[in-house]
Formats: structure tokens, C-alpha cells, sequence
């Protein structure tokens, strides 16, 4: 047994309505650990909360990351209810259709970045503090293959993601000891992102729920010897 894998933990994932989010939410509540989740879509959140096991001992709120005010508030509740993550999962995201960046608009750039890059940033603001009270924490951006390589027509989505791996360098040098954290690719998974790039070819991929116990195990037994590491599930 992989160390820290039999101690319950607390942990934050944005972006639980769908694919990679919510198939880890319901893998690490199953393995008995307490799940901070939030994401835009009430209806896909509430068929979550349905199916999540021990559901009074979980945490869900309707949010879009963007909103700093709306992450501020989450994290006053999360105080409220003394539910301090031990692990955060920075995991909403967004990518644009598939488009010569000339021809994205304005309003979907914006969409990429602000969900990718500045919705990351709102949750470092108001609970990196809680996670720096207490001495300890892991914090997981979620990255991509292609914020370490770039492909045409995701340019948005690619400079969201090479900020994500930067960022994370960057915080990992102010943390104080006890914290950590980590840009995490994927990898290769048949979600609806990978679908609106690669068509019906996303098929070949494996599915959220058999990428979300490997990816579990993996996030939870993350350490501070892991700080500003670029990694792949």
C-alpha cells in the first residue's frame, strides 16, 4: 500500500459536473475521503451529489471560478464548516473550437483564460491562506500535454495551459515549507474537451472512470518532495 492512501482526506476539486472532476470526486469518496466540489451546472451537480457515497459528509456548491467574490465565498463556508482541504484539484476548464486563433473571438479567448488561468488564481487567493495556517497542503493545477507542447487551432487553450505550468513554478518558490504543489497532466482521456478537438477520434482514449483510481492514488500520495514538479497521470 502506497503511503497516505489509508488516511482520510479532505479534498477541493473544481469543476465536478463532468468528465475528469467528477469521475475523481466520486473514485476518492469512495476510498472514504471528504470531497469539496464545485462547478457551474446545479443539475449535473445535484445528479453527483445523488450518486456520491456518504453524501452528508461532503461539501457541493454551484460556482464558476471566474467569479473571484463566488470562490471568496465558497471559501468562508469551507471555514464555517471546518473543512480545510488537505488537497486541492484545480480542475475546471474550458478550451475553445477548434479555430485559427484570427478567428477566435474576443469573448471565447477571454472564456479560455479566465476560466483556465484566472479561476486557478482566485482559488490560490483565498485558500492558500488557510492551507499556510495550518503548515500543509498539496495544491494540483491541473496542466495538459499541451501546456509543454503547442497544436494548432487550441492556441487559447495552449497558452492557458503553459501559464498554468508557470504559475505553478512560480507559487511552488513562495510556498513555505509543509506546502506543496504540482502541474498535473491528464494525459489522454474521452472527455468532451479531447471530443471538441479530436472528434469521434476521442473514443480511442481511455474513459474518465477508468483514468480516475490511477489518478487518485497518485494525487494522494503527493508530498512536499513533489513542489513545482510537472507530472502525468
Amino acid at each position: 500500500m502506497l503511503k497516505g492512501s489509508n488516511n482520510p482526506k479532505t479534498v477541493m476539486i473544481t469543476g465536478v459536473s463532468r468528465g475528469l472532476g467528477r469521475a475523481l470526486a466520486l473514485e476518492l469518496a469512495r476510498q472514504g475521503h471528504t470531497i469539496i466540489g464545485c462547478a457551474r451546472a446545479q443539475d449535473k451537480l445535484q445528479s453527483l451529489e445523488a450518486e456520491i457515497p456518504s453524501r452528508d459528509k461532503h461539501l457541493f456548491q454551484v460556482l464558476d471560478v471566474r467569479s473571484d467574490s463566488g470562490v471568496q465565498d465558497l471559501a468562508r463556508l469551507v471555514m464555517e464548516r471546518s473543512l480545510i482541504p488537505d488537497i486541492i484539484v484545480n480542475n475546471a476548464g474550458a478550451i475553445n473550437k477548434n479555430n485559427k486563433i484570427w478567428e477566435v473571438s474576443e469573448e471565447e479567448f477571454d472564456m479560455v483564460i479566465d476560466t483556465n488561468v484566472k479561476g486557478v488564481a482566485n482559488v490560490l487567493r483565498h485558500f492558500l491562506p488557510f492551507m499556510i495556517e495550518r503548515k500543509k497542503g498539496v495544491i494540483v493545477n491541473m496542466s495538459s500535454g499541451w501546456g509543454r507542447s503547442a497544436a494548432a487551432e487550441v492556441a487559447p487553450y495552449c497558452a492557458s495551459k503553459w501559464a498554468i505550468e508557470g504559475l505553478t513554478r512560480s507559487v511552488a518558490k513562495e510556498l513555505p515549507p509543509g506546502l506543496a504543489t504540482v502541474a498535473l497532466s491528464p494525459g489522454a482521456v474521452n472527455t468532451d474537451m479531447l471530443a471538441s478537438c479530436f472528434g469521434n477520434s476521442a473514443a480511442l482514449y481511455q474513459t474518465p472512470e477508468a483514468w480516475a483510481p490511477r489518478a487518485a492514488t497518485m494525487i494522494l500520495n503527493l508530498s512536499v518532495e513533489d513542489n513545482a514538479t510537472s507530472l502525468t497521470v
